[in-house]
């Protein structure tokens, strides 16, 4: 379908930055949303999870599997009778889906699939909201699997729909940064599936708008939302959240991966990914991992594990596709993914995952939620997968 043109706005850019700063708190506010902080499948974060495991944060294959290993048990455990479309489970799903392949665990795609079934495949109950989007990535993934067409319907009626409406220059789609890894990716995959570039144009115009909105081009990271673009830490510098660009570094990773070489664009996305990447390096603490604000590492003395694990992931995905050089980027790697093997408990528990919100903020060394699990559980297939091409 044609491409909807974005028409020059008429207001001052600082009156149309106003707007969507308002725009974007009162979304925020009004968005009903089913991501439950409360729901203690989807996590905790007990004030006494014990002691930290005794593992070996070296990049061998052998002691990154013992790693996932332990944390993908503990988390199975905790939601093997729990089914979810929300979108704290969807990056679970897609760890869980690399965890039967790492570690040839069929239980962890079994539950996956057991969820997509039960659910009819469908996806979460707001039309357009890319929250509600985000399970459809493990759906597509399990489709390359084992092609059902039933399992396309649900999405495929659903972005058929959404195509056919114009765009609205006032509201963007993906009005948060987060959301360029929920839905994108979902985009991408159905276009691949299908053969149908249709999906990706969609895609590649929405990005683009988020991207002109959202986007630092100094800083190359991603303000959370218009709310946030003007909004600055205690040491004067701009607020960043570490998870949110951690998951627009994943959703670029995984667009990637399904955006085909020859496609237009891709090069728009390849940049982005390598500005982005070469700044978060520079941005990485001590332990190897990401402070939940990125700018003024002193304010956040704990780390952040979501955002940190799915940088580590995306960083080892750039050197594994030849997208970021080895050389500069390895030893990132290898400090992140140290740090994030010792951010596990004797129990398997992942902690220092900060729970469900909008901005850096406060949480205890134990606190632990499937999103971060299923980042981890992403981070150890690809830096896994890349030990293995160093070995050879």
């Amino acid at each position: 379908m044609p491409s909807a043109r974005l028409a020059p706005s008429p207001l001052p850019s600082r009156l149309l930055a106003g707007a969507l700063c308002l725009l974007a708190s009162l979304l925020l506010a009004m968005s009903p949303g089913n991501a439950r902080a409360d729901d203690p499948q989807a996590g905790d974060a007990p004030a006494n999870p014990g002691p930290r495991a005794q593992l070996s944060g070296a990049m061998h294959s052998a002691d990154i599997r013992r790693a996932a290993a332990m944390v993908a048990a503990w988390q199975y455990g905790r939601v093997k009778d729990h089914d979810s479309l929300d979108w704290t489970y969807a990056p679970l799903y897609l760890g869980f889906l690399s965890a039967t392949e790492l570690l040839h665990e069929p239980r962890y795609a079994d539950y996956v699939r057991g969820v997509g079934k039960h659910a009819g495949w469908g996806l979460g109950p707001r039309v357009h909201h890319a929250d509600d989007q985000a399970v459809a990535q493990a759906w597509l993934a399990l489709y390359a699997r084992t092609p059902d067409a039933a399992m396309l319907k649900p999405l495929r009626e659903r972005y058929d729909a959404q195509m056919r409406e114009p765009d609205d220059t006032q509201r963007p789609l993906w009005w948060w940064c987060d959301a360029l890894f929920m839905a994108p990716p979902t985009w991408a995959g159905l276009a691949r599936t299908t053969h149908d570039t249709a999906y990706l144009d969609y895609m590649d115009r929405q990005w683009r708008i988020t991207s002109a909105l959202l986007y630092d081009p100094a800083e190359h990271l991603y303000s959370r939302d218009a709310s946030y673009l003007h909004k600055h830490e205690r040491n004067g510098s701009k607020l960043f959240w570490s998870r949110g660009n951690g998951w627009v570094m994943a959703g670029l990773a995984r667009v990637l991966t399904l955006m085909p070489a020859g496609y237009p664009q891709r090069p728009r996305y390849v940049q982005q990914f390598r500005e982005m990447a070469a700044r978060l390096v520079q941005l990485q603490g001590r332990d190897g991992l990401w402070r939940a604000g990125l700018l003024d590492e002193d304010a956040y003395p704990r780390p952040e594990t979501s955002g940190s694990a799915f940088i580590v992931y995306a960083l080892a995905w750039g050197v594994r596709h030849g997208v970021l050089d080895d050389a500069s980027y390895r030893p990132a790697i290898e400090r992140g993914w140290r740090g994030l093997v010792g951010e596990i408990y004797a129990d398997g528990r992942l902690g220092d995952i900060q729970p469900i919100g909008a901005a850096p903020g406060d949480y205890p060394p134990g606190a632990s939620y499937v999103y971060g699990v299923g980042a981890f559980l992403l981070a150890a297939g690809e830096v896994d997968a890349l030990s293995k091409e160093t070995s050879r």
